[in-house]
């Protein structure tokens, strides 16, 4: 019968929190969006002066002088959307990579691989919708909602034990919330298809009111397809990101609302 009574109590504890919505769960343990800003900021120094140590930080390159022109484009933009109470510290580093990646940590930390304009062969327009991008996933708070799930998995797979502890009632033993934890969500850790679109609709804001064309948008997927194809079935059915053709057919839909947008404020 005690059994029966702690997962009744469990579900509960669970459903309430689910209800609650990720971000709030975050907050709930300590991880509001100052305190993400302020881990995440510790974390970003350190691949900086790790950057920096492996003379991979790139200042000089015209890429790099690029990406930061961009970039310093779209900053005030980004600064007025800003609804999480916060003001975020924008940093852009540029690290010298092949690979094909940029990201952005809660607080606008963020980082951007020379592979990706160089082997893409990257317009400033097309620049600007990754970087856009990138700036919406952290407008939107991807990462705490992303760390609000993982307590609520926690929670999940380990109801039994000490849930109800302190004024937060989560037993910070029962889940790692560990500063390690900022950096994975914020590089590593994929989001989802729904938040991708919603990063995707809020980089093509940003771009029109910085004045770069929103239809680059559209040819960087383009671009992406030829280097790495996601559109089998198989990628539409189990891969966490939309595949890059339902990016792009999203971004069509997106563009007549944004293209008067960027008439408007259209660079010279």
């Amino acid at each position: 019968m005690k059994k029966a009574v702690v997962r009744w109590a469990a579900l509960a504890v669970s459903s309430a929190l689910v209800l609650t919505g990720c971000t709030v769960v975050a907050d709930a343990v300590g991880y509001d969006t100052a305190t993400l800003n302020e881990g995440a900021a510790k974390n970003y120094a350190q691949v900086v002066r790790q950057a920096k140590s492996q003379n991979t930080l790139d200042t000089t390159s015209e890429t790099a002088k690029r990406i930061q022109r961009v970039f310093q484009h779209l900053k005030p933009h980004a600064e007025r959307m800003n609804k999480t109470g916060v003001p975020f510290q924008w940093q852009m580093s540029v690290i010298k990579s092949d690979d094909l990646n940029a990201w952005a940590m809660p607080g606008g930390k963020m980082a951007m691989y020379t592979g990706i304009v160089n082997r893409l062969k990257l317009t400033d327009d097309e620049i600007a919708a990754i970087i856009g991008h990138e700036m919406t996933h952290a407008l939107l708070e991807h990462s705490k909602k992303a760390v609000g799930q993982q307590v609520l998995t926690g929670l999940a797979a380990n109801i039994g034990g000490s849930v109800l502890q302190a004024r937060t009632g989560i037993s910070g033993d029962m889940i790692n919330l560990s500063t390690g934890l900022l950096s994975e969500y914020g590089v590593n850790m994929p989001f989802s298809r729904s938040q991708e679109t919603e990063a995707d609709a809020g980089g093509v804001m940003l771009m029109a009111l910085a004045g770069y064309n929103p239809q680059a948008a559209v040819s960087v997927w383009d671009k992406m397809n030829r280097v790495s194809n996601n559109n089998s079935v198989l990628s539409a059915i189990t891969s966490t990101h939309p595949t890059n053709n339902a990016r792009i057919e999203a971004i069509r839909r997106m563009l007549p609302s944004v293209m008067p947008v960027y008439e408007r404020n259209r660079r010279k």
